[in-house]
């Protein structure tokens, strides 16, 4: 739960990497790189604010419907960008159906989480449906994520996309126009800044 006004979990769902690239003369495909710097300060703002838990939106299943090449860029990001904050020391734990050919063979070791750091959540092969059939066996196959309580969004849709609806039950959502290779550090503050005025009585 949020306290002092800052929020414990922030999810953030870093989109328009297509469109960015587009927009810059290169393929398609070619903007996930280019998130995964963006990706790293983030992660490194969290820490600075001393956030306890982070949720990050990296590929679904539906976005498995698209090409070979941008299924290749985005896995290969995904992986890139697990490892390094592994190894800075998040604890890090990989949410997504692991049994599929499109889940990373790299990243099945995080189906478990690891490290002592701060909580960083990656969604990777990630779809609501899934997490929700685990219901039928008694939980969310996302149980080890806990209740959001900020979403932030990048490239301006104001659509939830399937993340985590059950954690995100009462995230406010904080929305960028900016494409998220351009992300600054400016919009994480703003974010919390704006965070701060909202209403967080959870319907009391």
């Amino acid at each position: 739960m949020a306290a002092n006004n800052t929020p414990r979990h922030i999810g953030f769902i870093p989109d328009g990497n297509r469109r960015w690239a587009v927009g810059h003369g290169l393929p398609k495909e070619a903007g996930y790189a280019f998130g995964i710097d963006p990706g790293l300060l983030l992660y490194e703002k969290c820490k600075e604010h001393r956030i306890a838990e982070a949720s990050i939106y990296c590929f679904t299943q539906d976005n498995t419907k698209r090409s070979v090449i941008q299924k290749q860029a985005f896995s290969d990001a995904s992986v890139a960008f697990a490892r390094e904050i592994a190894r800075r020391g998040a604890a890090l734990l990989v949410v997504g159906d692991e049994t599929s050919a499109q889940f990373p063979e790299e990243l099945k070791e995080f189906r478990q989480r690891k490290g002592s750091g701060m909580k960083v959540n990656l969604l990777v092969n990630y779809g609501w449906e899934w997490d929700l059939a685990g219901l039928k066996n008694g939980d969310l196959r996302s149980n080890d994520v806990s209740r959001l309580d900020l979403i932030v969004r990048w490239g301006g849709g104001r659509r939830l996309s399937g993340f985590l609806p059950v954690q995100s039950v009462y995230a406010d959502f904080y929305v960028r126009d900016e494409y998220w290779p351009d992300y600054q550090p400016q919009h994480f503050e703003q974010a919390l800044s704006w965070f701060k005025n909202q209403d967080q009585t959870l319907g009391g």
